[in-house]
């Protein structure tokens, strides 16, 4: 494991791990901390990760792979004292919760996919994905990834018309990554695999959230996530694109709150 993960966390309740989009951090998931623990804080024990190389995680000198970043939650859970809990991620961190499903089965008590795909990278996306590995570390910068992702495809066309402000702070959490973190985790997903069967062994509630307006991992993605998990429920959030937990906070709220009411 890299030398420390920092982690946000707020409650006591049921464990509720959160893994970020690419290339955010933990601070994508205020209203989540704030919210999911419920009013006296028993509902849900949030644990809001920075994955290596983002926020407040040293990259370290591993090789790129998901997989390392999965053992890394397996090893946090460990200092915690958690032996099972719900992990959730959005986009890269839902590539990094079906590592972890695969991986570390046994730690696993409810699983939530938002914004993902469980299919692995085609050439034209791995390519695509080492092509802004090598700008940014040739630039030395992340500008590129703000000029070509935001406002769209990263939020939906509603939030970008709508709230202003969201696309400024997503553009601020986005300049706060380093090209050496971007790099190695496009390269990690890059060479993630499909999880598209390993997700049919998941027999744990899960939930897959997916925007309306999401242009990254549509709709089509998110059915086949569901479709493949034996317990699932899926849910589509209207108004919200790629970063639908930031876009509309409440509504991915509530959907959390059913699949936490739904652990056994």
């Amino acid at each position: 494991m890299t030398e420390r993960l920092s982690v946000r966390e707020a409650g006591s309740g049921t464990p509720l791990v959160l893994l970020h989009a690419f290339p955010l951090s933990a601070r994508m998931w205020e209203s989540q901390l704030d919210e999911l623990p419920g009013s006296d804080g028993s509902e849900a024990r949030v644990l809001a990760v920075d994955l290596r190389g983002f926020g407040g995680t040293a990259l370290g000198a591993d090789a790129p792979s998901l997989d390392l970043l999965a053992d890394d939650i397996a090893l946090l859970l460990d200092a915690a004292g958690i032996d099972q809990a719900v992990v959730g991620g959005l986009s890269m961190g839902g590539y990094v919760a079906m590592a972890f499903a695969r991986c570390h089965p046994d730690r696993l008590s409810g699983l939530l996919l938002a914004d993902t795909k469980g299919t692995a990278d085609a050439e034209a996306a791995r390519e695509n994905r080492e092509r802004v590995a090598k700008a940014v570390l040739a630039r030395d910068s992340v500008r590129l990834l703000v000029d070509e992702q935001l406002p769209s495809p990263l939020l939906g066309a509603t939030t970008a018309r709508r709230c202003p402000k969201l696309v400024d702070h997503v553009a601020a959490l986005i300049g706060e990554a380093s090209p050496a973190s971007v790099a190695w985790a496009q390269r990690a997903m890059a060479a993630r695999p499909d999880s598209l069967d390993s997700l049919r062994a998941v027999d744990v509630p899960s939930l897959v959230v997916v925007g309306a307006e999401d242009t990254l991992t549509p709709p089509s993605d998110a059915e086949a996530l569901a479709a493949a998990l034996p317990r699932s429920e899926l849910t589509v959030l209207p108004g919200a694109g790629h970063l639908s937990a930031l876009e509309v906070p409440e509504a991915f709220n509530t959907a959390v709150r059913g699949l936490l009411a739904r652990i056994d």
